[in-house]
């Protein structure tokens, strides 16, 4: 699975159309395949976002707030969003790559981007 995650700092990205970077994986279900990729954008845009994860033919989407429309652009492509995500970036990615993270989940936070697992 190729997850994108927005992300501010260590954490998940509070609103999607407002994410500084992102983190490309790919997930086997088991652990991060590959050096996972980090992208700063340019400027935080949703239109450009939801471009790059069409380009990058992600599968799953893990995000805080996103707006309806945009939500149901990527549902309709058929990627996977898990909004209302709050907390570590790299819990989140370990979690979903593993099938273990919903939409609207509270995580803890790790200081200085330690790696959960």
């Amino acid at each position: 699975m190729k997850i994108l995650i927005t992300i501010h700092a260590n954490s998940v990205a509070q609103r999607f159309d407002l994410a500084p970077e992102v983190l490309i994986a790919h997930h086997d279900g088991y652990q991060v395949v590959d050096e996972p990729r980090t992208i700063i954008m340019s400027r935080p845009s949703a239109e450009e976002l939801c471009n790059l994860i069409i380009k990058e033919n992600i599968t799953t989407v893990i995000c805080g707030g996103i707006e309806e429309r945009h939500y149901k652009f990527l549902v309709w492509k058929q990627i996977n969003v898990l909004d209302s995500v709050i907390g570590d970036y790299l819990t989140a990615l370990h979690l979903a790559g593993r099938g273990k993270l919903s939409a609207g989940a509270i995580l803890p936070s790790l200081p200085d981007k330690e790696d959960p697992v």
